[in-house]
């Protein structure tokens, strides 16, 4: 049989499989390759070779599809390696948590105490079935079987999960017969995961794994105590609402329990803001509030919510967004592309920003700019700003946390807030959902209603998106006072029936049709709901419509 790749004609035995095609070629990349392409779309490297002649790229663990197959494939290695350690009687649950320093943070449950003693152990058992090059075989079952595979291996929430599978079956992973089931896919074979590092880290541990930013190496554990705390308590909360997983929240969808579970994260989103509202106007001196976030986060609607919090405790806010102190577009710096770099902080008239809120704060009365994204100029209109005793400005803008922006204004009269959306809900106990996902999610239905981007043209634009944020938010973010998450429990049973249409329309042919057919898989585990009845100063109302704000 053959092969082709990239014009060139290869020949392979009858019954050969991806992986052995790839072996022919990986001189030819610089990072493994670990995923194979046939006509748009991705196949697994253990699955046989389909037709001949077979054109072929590969995908590596340098791009994303490739780099996720590598992390859910050490995902499993680590449950393995835990259930062989510490055995199935006394191990109840192997729970991946959420994100932590591009690893998963891991929290185990049973009769045993993790110390750095039986974490060394777990490393050793991953390293020694890594240097086993053990199969990670992949084969297909009735749904009935594999719940109640689950249930005996104490997976009660990939049990339920299934419960709202449509399909009659389901693809089951084993390595060395324990099975476990993921909704994305994997390396062939255990030798394939040499680059990984476990921490301990809180009451679990933190599972590094490479990026496809740095596919070779695992980079070194940062702690980021006020993050880690807010994601804490936010799964924590989660765990107690019987709301950890998506098959939860499905089983509630099904009780007709939703519209409590509005009404009660509402509340609970309120409370949130109140209390930082409170701390704001509990202090005279706190005169400007920053406010920074990555994409898709809802700083809007959190800044006119805080702003009504802020009134109910006798404050004046004005809010300023920063986009309006851009420089002329001749000014505008550009990317190694050759494109406008509006993201980096050189993009910002910083010396006029800060000109007018040193002013402001002595005292004067200011000219406030509204910058037009159409000419590319800054104008005028007459948008005057005294302020009081009692006024607060509510400034918005992704370098709000860098004091590089604002470095003439007194650290005493700043009041920083990082907000992001901090989703700790999984899909089971060791598929998470990643909170990049939820924000793309809230972009695409966004720009599609407010812009008419095509889901094509939004997917595109997030790697680079994404790096903005790495670059000029992130490093930012425990400089916070405060961080408020902004993740809506029940927003993707909300936002998968604005999505799908969008996601469906890209073609196989497309660059971005991997990631879309990704999505895809991930939202139908969810049971849709209508958004009648979401209220209208929801964080969600930002993206899908519908909302009181004039945003």
């Amino acid at each position: 049989m053959k092969i082709i790749h990239k014009g060139t004609t290869y020949e392979l035995p009858e019954g050969s499989t991806y992986e052995d095609a790839a072996a022919l070629v990986q001189n030819e990349y610089s990072e493994r390759i670990v995923l194979a392409r046939v006509d748009g779309y991705i196949r697994e490297l253990q699955k046989v070779v389909e037709y001949d002649p077979c054109p072929l790229e590969f995908v590596t663990l340098g791009v994303r599809s490739g780099s996720e197959a590598y992390r859910r494939s050490v995902s499993f290695l680590a449950y393995k390696a835990c259930y062989d350690v510490i055995g199935l009687e006394k191990m109840d649950q192997f729970f991946i948590d959420f994100s932590v320093n591009n690893g998963y943070y891991v929290r185990l449950a049973g009769d045993f105490v993790l110390d750095q003693a039986l974490l060394d152990r777990i490393e050793a058992r991953m390293r020694e079935i890594v240097k086993a090059d053990l199969p990670i075989l992949k084969h297909c079952v009735p749904v009935r079987k594999a719940r109640k595979i689950f249930l005996e291996q104490k997976l009660y929430d990939k049990e339920r999960l299934l419960r709202y599978r449509r399909t009659s079956a389901v693809n089951l992973y084993s390595i060395d017969g324990l099975q476990d089931y993921f909704y994305g896919y994997l390396v062939p074979r255990t030798s394939y995961l040499t680059c990984f590092e476990l921490t301990l880290h809180g009451d679990g541990f933190v599972l590094g794994m490479p990026t496809s930013a740095t596919p070779n190496e695992v980079q070194p554990f940062k702690s980021n105590p006020k993050l880690f705390e807010k994601q804490i308590t936010t799964s924590d909360w989660l765990n107690e609402m019987n709301l950890s997983t998506v098959g939860q929240l499905n089983d509630l969808i099904c009780a007709g329990g939703f519209e409590d579970l509005m009404l009660v994260q509402e509340a609970i989103m309120e409370k949130y803001i109140g209390d930082i509202a409170e701390k704001i106007a509990a202090d005279p001196e706190k005169k400007i509030v920053m406010i920074a976030g990555p994409s898709s986060s809802g700083k809007t609607t959190f800044s006119h919510r805080l702003s009504i919090q802020l009134r109910a405790h006798a404050k004046v806010p004005h809010p300023i967004a920063v986009d309006n102190y851009f420089k002329d577009r001749e000014h505008t710096p550009k990317d190694e592309n050759g494109n406008y770099d509006f993201e980096c902080l050189e993009a910002v008239d910083v010396e006029l920003f800060n000109d007018h809120m040193t002013r402001l704060l002595a005292g004067e009365t200011v000219e406030l700019p509204t910058f037009n994204f159409y000419t590319g100029k800054p104008e005028y209109k007459g948008n005057t700003l005294h302020l009081g005793e009692n006024d607060v400005l509510v400034i918005e803008g992704i370098h709000c946390l860098n004091d590089r922006l604002s470095y003439a204004l007194p650290k005493e009269n700043k009041f920083k807030i990082y907000i992001s959306a901090l989703t700790e809900m999984n899909i089971d106990e060791h598929n998470r959902i990643a909170t990049s996902d939820v924000r793309l999610l809230r972009r695409l239905v966004r720009d599609a209603r407010t812009r008419g981007n095509y889901a094509r043209d939004t997917l595109r634009m997030w790697p680079s998106v994404r790096r903005g944020e790495e670059k000029h938010i992130f490093p930012y973010q425990e400089t916070a006072d405060v961080i408020f998450n902004s993740a809506v429990v029940y927003e993707l049973a909300i936002l998968k029936q604005y999505a799908e249409p969008l996601l469906y329309d890209i073609e196989p042919k497309e660059p971005t049709f991997d990631e879309a057919q990704r999505l895809l898989k991930f939202l139908d585990y969810f049971q849709g709901v209508d958004s009648i009845n979401v209220p209208i100063n929801s964080l969600l109302r930002e993206f899908i419509g519908g909302g009181g704000f004039k945003i």
